[in-house]
């Protein structure tokens, strides 16, 4: 089916998909369509009960995501959009729905219920057209379901504890992810594999086709396969070729062309980069239907992007509009100094990020910038950023060479080694200090919640987080823990210069700092010991001299809290950690597999490991028990 004229009738609409999932991201991103993401706020609180069958579950929910952004969009962001689509998709056995697992065990549940059996995956859909009548909003709903029937092959103990020691089905409904490593637990599917992956790309084109332009009844044809159910497709005549008011006038419909990319060399490449058959038009003559690939062109302009947001940062022309409302681009330049010409290219580009709002009135915060690019906000990254350009971005521009070498840059532009990368940054100047342990700081916030509860860290009364810098961590702990009582220690210079950093209206009695080197210093005493974004900055030797002494402190029965970035097995996801890596310092990043080995090589066992989706996984174990 050709999906380009589909997709070519909503170039000039505002598109937005009111999901943050990566997966139905991707889906739409390489057949073609453009479109802005709006994660949908709307809780997933529906009474499963109330529906009849499971499927209206999704749907409804499908339903409730789109409208909520379409409305949000409307009032709050002050720009309405043309169309939203919203999805939801949920796995069912014998007319249950399955969640995402809580914890391990509730996997093994899930997992083993479905061995050896055939369930349902439905994915339903909502398209939210949406038009703005005297300033209210109007919306036009069409929705639909897609059903796929997957079948487990029947799974071993062993195979079942390897995928969930995986950490893969922790954040999948119904406990697997048939994309990733849960592929191997499948026996056969029936029908659209897409859907399970979490959107029915093929149902969703033709919904779109009868809203644009229905096919006439003779191009309807029937196909069935032997291994799966039938199915109807028909071709969807080309731009121009239709009368909206007369679909029976349609001549000269093209033939499918997967959505695949027309080649210079006439070779047509679909979205997973195979050669498919070239497009020819009436005359024989191939279709110039050249376009450059969306995901080249992200990675592209990705440098482009991170300059502007790093640029609005340092001018902090965030915290002027949180402060001032919407503002011109000449009122803007002239409160930042800069040309009225400059600043407006680049309020623009900002704009065209989803950082800011522009309207009639000006420019203003979108809700992303005003969470997390304000320099006062709770959750803000403003320092962060900052770091990244003034630390990250100077080692990036050397990474051929770092590449070539293998070896840290850092010493290039900072005049640095690279073993002494956090002891340099606290020997600096006072301001430079400060710099460094805000950027950590309001990263550690970012990441505390989902941090301190990936597990049920409640017997832990005694705690001590080792690197724990501005102790963010820490007081996202006894907020959870009322109970609990953490040390933080840190190298001494960190400790003395945490006092700004401490929330005012927080009870900090049960929080303490110690000053020492991990490497060299004896640690406190600890029922829970924490490594927060420590282990993939160091070498083999430091580790080994970390966990041994932690091995030798630990009692039998305590535990250690990591949190870092967990790879996949092939080591190529998440990408922001494989990215992080090109840094060349000598440690690196780690599967699950290698943390689990590389843990009970130092005597600790019971590791788990939870894939939060936030920047950070963590993995909780314990230290051996003695069997005598």
């Amino acid at each position: 089916m050709a999906l380009s004229p589909v997709f070519r009738q909503l170039v000039d609409k505002r598109v937005v998909l009111a999901s943050a999932s990566p997966r139905r991201q991707e889906i739409l991103t390489n057949a073609g369509l453009r479109f802005e993401v709006v994660p949908s706020w709307f809780k997933e609180t529906l009474e499963k009960s109330s529906f009849a069958a499971p499927y209206e579950y999704a749907v409804e929910t499908a339903k409730q995501k789109a409208l909520e952004v379409a409305n949000r969009m409307h009032l709050k962001h002050l720009r309405t959009p043309d169309i939203v689509i919203g999805a939801d998709t949920i796995v069912t056995i014998e007319e249950q729905i399955l969640e995402k697992p809580v914890d391990k065990q509730d996997a093994y549940k899930m997992l083993s219920r479905l061995s050896g059996k055939e369930h349902s995956v439905f994915t339903g859909v909502a398209i939210v057209h949406c038009s703005c009548k005297d300033t209210q909003l109007e919306t036009e709903v069409r929705d639909f379901y897609e059903e796929t029937k997957v079948k487990f092959a029947e799974l071993s103990e062993e195979l079942l504890w390897d995928y969930i020691h995986s950490g893969e089905p922790m954040d999948k409904a119904g406990g697997y992810g048939i994309q990733a490593l849960g592929g191997m637990l499948v026996e056969y599917v029936h029908g659209d594999f897409l859907n399970v992956v979490g959107f029915p790309l093929n149902h969703f084109c033709k919904k779109l086709s009868e809203l644009y332009y229905p096919p006439p009844k003779h191009t309807i044809h029937h196909i069935k396969h032997d291994s799966i159910p039938s199915v109807e497709t028909f071709e969807i005549p080309s731009d121009g070729e239709c009368d909206s008011s007369d679909n029976t006038s349609c001549k000269g419909a093209k033939k499918p062309n997967n959505s695949g990319i027309i080649h210079p060399s006439g070779k047509c490449i679909n979205g997973s980069g195979n050669c498919i058959m070239p497009v020819d038009s009436q005359n024989g003559v191939k279709e110039n239907t050249t376009q450059f690939p969306p995901k080249l062109v992200q990675l592209l302009d990705g440098f482009k992007a991170s300059k502007a947001l790093f640029v609005s940062s340092k001018l902090k022309i965030f915290d002027l509009l949180k402060e001032k409302g919407a503002m011109t681009s000449v009122d803007i330049a002239s409160r930042v100094k800069a040309s009225v010409r400059g600043t407006e290219r680049l309020l623009d580009a900002c704009a065209a990020l989803g950082l800011l709002e522009k309207t009639h009135q000006g420019y203003s915060n979108a809700d992303l910038a005003d969470l997390y690019l304000v320099s006062n906000s709770e959750s803000s990254l403003h320092d962060f950023v900052l770091h990244c350009d003034e630390r990250m971005w100077p080692l990036y521009t050397r990474l051929e060479l770092a590449v070539r070498e293998g070896t840290s840059q850092n010493h290039c532009p900072f005049g640095k080694k690279g073993e002494d990368l956090f002891q340099d940054f606290y020997y600096q100047s006072t301001e430079m200090k400060q710099h460094f342990m805000s950027a950590m700081d309001s990263i550690a916030k970012v990441t505390a919640r989902d941090v301190a509860s990936a597990f049920d860290l409640s017997q832990f009364r005694v705690v001590c987080d080792l690197g724990g810098c501005t102790g963010a961590l820490a007081y996202e702990l006894i907020e959870i823990y009322p109970e609990m009582k953490v040390t933080v220690f840190d190298l001494p210079d960190v400790i003395s210069n945490i006092s700004s950093f401490q929330p005012s209206r927080q009870n900090t009695a049960q929080i303490s700092f110690s000053s020492g080197d991990f490497f060299k210093d004896n640690f406190p005493e600890a029922e829970l010991y924490i490594l927060s974004r420590v282990l993939h900055d160091w070498c083999e030797e430091k580790i080994h001299i970390l966990l041994s002494k932690l091995s030798a402190v630990c009692k039998p029965g305590s535990a250690l809290l990591v949190a870092e970035t967990v790879l996949d097995e092939k080591r190529t996801s998440p990408a922001r950690a494989v990215l992080q890596s090109l840094t060349m310092t000598e440690g690196k990043q780690r599967s699950n597999l290698e943390y689990q080995q590389l843990l009970e090589k130092y005597g600790f066992t019971n590791v788990q490991i939870k894939i939060t989706g936030n920047l950070l996984d963590v993995i909780l174990c314990f230290k051996k028990v003695s069997p005598y």
